[in-house]
């Protein structure tokens, strides 16, 4: 049993309160009467009555979204793949190379990503729009994916893999069948981490966007030089909102999805 003391409650109190503080005053000032933010004034919804008829803003939320689903579903499949030839091929000619590439966002800053990405894109004649923007978001979060299946896949037991090719499946058939089942919560896990990473990113989206695209964390942060406006409280809440629930909903998914697993093994080891 595990004995906090009185330091430790502290510690911890003051962790979370620095976390989760800054957040909870967030929420509630967009139901802030006033138009100053800073000013209690009463509680009141009139701000996500504007929001909703804020063009620009709800063009820029749904131009983030979009990007955010596909570039996340394209760095899933990728970085999944990645982590498959990672973890079952050690060794081809190249592979050092390869690991190093795959992980190289990892550890490089953003603005040198978004640079590179921006010389390419010039480079190439490329116009710089929606798909340039899915492009830098897939390079930014598929190892992120890569890391979260690899690690999945270190504990993976391949008899069972063996097995299902035993009785006559082929490779392919036991990979959709049989292996991917098995990993689907960390390949989800994976998604939900690029799918919030381009939700959130804003320095390598700046450098690939061009003109008419417009995220939403650029358009916030270029009006937050003006000032806080309640419009921004406000849709931050529905993000806040909208993570939230897939976070909880991927927890309850997982949990279920683990708890009928043990329950097949249990099933299999008593018959």
């Amino acid at each position: 049993m595990i004995r906090w003391s009185r330091f430790n409650i502290v510690s911890v109190t003051l962790g979370l309160a620095f976390l989760y503080l800054p957040i909870l005053l967030l929420v509630i000032y967009s139901f802030n009467s006033s138009r100053l933010v800073t000013v209690w004034g009463g509680f009141s919804t009139q701000w996500y009555v504007h929001l909703f008829s804020n063009d620009t803003m709800l063009s820029a939320a749904w131009l983030t979204v979009r990007i955010a689903l596909l570039s996340a579903t394209i760095a899933t499949v990728l970085g999944t793949l990645a982590a498959i030839t990672l973890v079952r091929y050690t060794r081809f000619r190249g592979r050092i190379l390869f690991s190093g590439m795959i992980y190289a966002p990892l550890v490089m800053p953003d603005v040198i990503t978004g640079l590179s990405l921006l010389l390419l894109f010039v480079t190439s004649g490329v116009d710089r729009g929606f798909w340039t923007i899915v492009m830098a978001h897939t390079t930014l979060t598929m190892c992120f994916v890569a890391v979260v299946v690899q690690s999945r896949l270190l504990t993976f037991d391949r008899s069972i893999e063996e097995a299902a090719m035993d009785l006559g499946a082929p490779p392919v058939r036991t990979f959709f069948e049989v292996t991917l089942p098995i990993i689907a919560p960390a390949v989800f896990s994976g998604w939900v981490l690029a799918l919030t990473l381009s939700l959130d990113d804003l320095v390598i989206a700046t450098f690939a966007s061009g003109a008419g695209a417009k995220t939403l964390p650029m358009l916030i942060y270029s009006q937050v030089k003006l000032g806080v406006t309640p419009e921004i409280n406000a849709i931050c809440t529905i993000l806040i909102g909208v993570v939230a629930v897939g976070v909880i909903c991927a927890s309850i998914a997982t949990k279920r999805r683990e708890v009928q697993r043990q329950r097949d093994e249990q099933a299999a080891a008593a018959a």
